[in-house]
């Protein structure tokens, strides 16, 4: 068996995110519908928005190495959305809703941030320059989106939230 390479293991993990992406881009709409603060519902729906063109980034990324763009199956995306899809019916109706919903999405952000994070560096130390600041494009959306999330839960989403306990 020939031995895996830092290159191997970039196309492994580039094919990771990209099924990773496509999954919670067929996840924003639900959580948007299940959100009950309008600044919330309006922040999922502009993540669904960057999240197409960060799929289409990735697909520019595959390009420029060579490779085909295909997704591999990612056990932690799908586990961090079905944690998001159990909190919709444990929390559908209540006031901790769009709280817990904040938690999922923020975990989904953070996934992300670290495998950008990854990529990025990966492609420096390969020579892929022109991936560089394709998937530094992304990471610093990534970083925006978890930091208004964070704004978001130390607004009137937990203020409500709270006062329901």
């Amino acid at each position: 068996m020939a031995e895996k390479t830092l290159d191997d293991l970039f196309y492994d993990t580039l094919k990771d995110i990209y099924y990773a992406e496509r999954q919670v881009l067929k996840a924003l709409p639900k959580m948007a519908r299940a959100a009950t603060d309008p600044k919330l519902k309006a922040a999922f729906e502009k993540h669904k928005e960057e999240t197409q063109g960060q799929i289409e980034r990735l697909q520019e990324v595959f390009e420029l190495i060579g490779k085909r763009a295909q997704g591999k199956t990612c056990e932690a995306i799908q586990g961090i959305l079905a944690e998001g899809e159990e909190i919709i019916e444990d929390y559908k109706g209540t006031q901790a809703l769009d709280a817990g919903l904040i938690s999922s999405a923020q975990a989904v952000e953070h996934y992300e941030i670290a495998r950008y994070g990854t990529l990025k560096a990966w492609a420096q130390k390969l020579g892929y320059d022109k991936v560089v600041p394709l998937l530094d494009a992304t990471l610093q959306e990534e970083s925006k989106t978890d930091e208004a999330l964070t704004t978001l839960a130390g607004k009137s989403v937990n203020a409500a939230a709270q006062k329901a306990a």
